[in-house]
């Protein structure tokens, strides 16, 4: 039956003129886990493999790394800094569809004498052609994760123009 279905996609697709299909869920899913897999070794080449040149990642809270990253050099620059303060993340559930994955998982960090996280986080990616180009990042207890990225990054000084 899995197969009558996606030759009928296959067909419809063509008929419309539009030859991309969506993945399966179960390849999404496997985007994602190349993604932890990546971030569990602090691999930014292989982060950088399974995400879109124009990938867009936003980042909750009001911390010195939130907002939106817009392009895979921006993305990388976060985890970059994001793998400084030793944070970690170990998957528990990871659901998809054709477009869609989302991931739950727990983020933790053992920073030695500053404040540290220890919560449950979801992602929401959307997937096209096998590449991540959008991810939202939502905390379960986003006042930790504000204190606890306040501890480990600064804010670099205003310039002297301004402080005057």
């Amino acid at each position: 039956m899995r197969i009558l279905t996606k030759a009928a996609a296959l067909v419809t697709a063509i008929i419309a003129g539009d030859t991309a299909m969506a993945a399966s869920p179960e390849e999404n899913i496997k985007v994602v886990q190349d993604f932890f897999a990546a971030y569990g070794a602090n691999d930014l080449d292989g982060i950088a493999a399974v995400m879109d040149e124009d990938v867009k990642w936003h980042i909750p809270g009001r911390h010195p790394l939130s907002g939106t990253k817009n392009g895979r050099e921006e993305v990388l620059a976060f985890f970059a800094q994001l793998g400084t303060a030793g944070f970690q993340a170990q998957p528990i559930y990871f659901g998809a569809d054709e477009t869609h994955v989302v991931d739950i998982h727990r983020g933790w960090s053992n920073a030695d004498g500053k404040p540290n996280v220890d919560t449950t986080w979801a992602l929401v990616y959307r997937i096209e052609e096998g590449k991540i180009v959008e991810a939202t990042n939502l905390s379960a207890d986003q006042d930790a994760a504000n204190t606890f990225f306040w501890s480990q990054y600064d804010l670099a000084p205003l310039p002297d123009r301004l402080a005057d």
